[in-house]
């Protein structure tokens, strides 16, 4: 009996060394399968899933825009002057801060510097406590000044408040699991984070119309019911990334290490510049809405549907721009985004500051505003394009 307990011990001694050899191994494959593979194979290898999960999002939030509909215009109204908001921390936390994350693992894992890697795991998961609870706390405080400015009143008022103090509860759980997805895109591994979604997407459009409506022992949330379908989706999905990244299976490992200045400054040297084309995109939508609620609330209800249209081309773009950065960030590393800003604000001054002018000045109907904001696209491409031929 003691002989069968020593040999017990000796193999769980023996299997551990084996499990972590396993695990590098798997990493160096990922790492050498980015650095020598096709270039693009590898690039539609990575982009194709990240594309999947953007979509499957998409249709989530287009279903989601349906089943409103049924509460009346003043419901669809609520959540239109909520949606760019919502895009706003969205894109902030995938594309802008996510990005500096992505990159800033990338690069240590090109660089051969694992433990650095793992530690921006944990940063990463700092920086988006910070960042929700401040997102939670400015909506909490200034939702109701902010969206009647953009035109809310009456009941469309009361709907997107309902809608937005559900949503943005859950900010700081929204932010952790989309910091820690562009963790895992940076390592290489974009599996995982297409797998949550996609099953979280199954799990939400039937969801969201329950607790809109009622159905069964769930009670009736209202326009409330769709925010918390996001919320719950995000809490869940918060559970299930952290054991798996405390797992070690991941490429990644989630480790409790002391904090240091010099890793938040590597995702803030790429986070910040992209974070604030974030925020100049959505301000403009944000700019162009207030525009919009002159014209009431059925043109506010009307231009919340065509946005959410228009964010349909952001997975493709997004899928494609997330492998290229983890594939550049492995291979060499980058961050240079003058250009790509200067674009962004040109759109933004043209779109937004024009679109005012033109309403308000120039007593523009609608189709005016969208004129110009489709203007502003035409002027956004060339100007990233100076970037590449550069």
């Amino acid at each position: 009996m003691v002989d069968t307990e020593e040999e017990t011990i000796a193999g769980l001694e023996k299997s551990e060394p084996v499990r972590e050899q396993r695990v590098a191994d798997r990493k160096a494959q990922a790492r050498a399968s980015i650095l020598t593979g096709p270039i693009t194979v590898t690039l539609m290898r990575l982009a194709l899933p990240t594309i999947a999960v953007l979509l499957a999002q998409t249709a989530v939030g287009v279903a989601e825009t349906y089943y409103v509909g049924y509460l009346g215009t003043d419901a669809l109204a609520g959540v239109a002057l909520v949606f760019p908001i919502f895009m706003l921390m969205i894109t902030m936390s995938n594309g802008g801060l996510g990005s500096g994350v992505a990159s800033s693992v990338a690069r240590a894992i090109g660089g051969g510097r694992q433990h650095d890697a793992d530690a921006l795991v944990l940063h990463a998961i700092v920086l988006a406590a910070i960042v929700g609870t401040i997102f939670t706390g400015a909506l909490l405080w200034c939702g109701p000044a902010l969206y009647t400015a953009l035109g809310g009143n009456g009941a469309s008022l009361t709907a997107a408040l309902s809608y937005s103090n559900t949503v943005f509860g859950g900010a700081v759980a929204i932010w952790i699991v989309n910091l820690v997805a562009a963790a895992l895109r940076g390592s290489g591994n974009v599996k995982v984070p297409a797998l949550v979604t996609l099953v979280g997407a199954v799990v939400m459009i039937p969801a969201s119309p329950a607790l809109i409506f009622g159905f069964g022992p769930v009670p009736h949330f209202g326009v409330a019911g769709a925010g918390l379908a996001f919320a719950l989706y995000y809490a869940c999905a918060l559970v299930v990334l952290l054991r798996y990244m405390n797992s070690g299976r991941s490429g990644l490992k989630l480790r409790w290490v002391r904090v240091e200045w010099r890793l938040f400054s590597d995702i803030l040297k790429v986070g910040i510049p992209t974070a604030l084309n974030s925020v100049q995109t959505n301000l403009a939508v944000i700019l162009v809405t207030g525009a919009v609620g002159r014209f009431g609330v059925d043109a506010i209800a009307g231009y919340g549907i065509a946005s959410r249209l228009d964010y349909v081309m952001i997975p493709f773009l997004f899928g494609l721009c997330s492998a290229v950065l983890t594939m550049v960030g492995i291979a060499i590393g980058a961050g240079h985004a003058f250009w790509l800003f200067l674009a962004y604000t040109v759109r933004t001054l043209l779109a937004a500051g024009g679109g005012i002018g033109a309403v308000h000045v120039c007593h523009a109907g609608m189709t005016g505003l969208s004129i110009i904001v489709a203007a502003s696209y035409v002027i956004f491409a060339p100007i990233c394009g100076i970037a590449m031929l550069s």
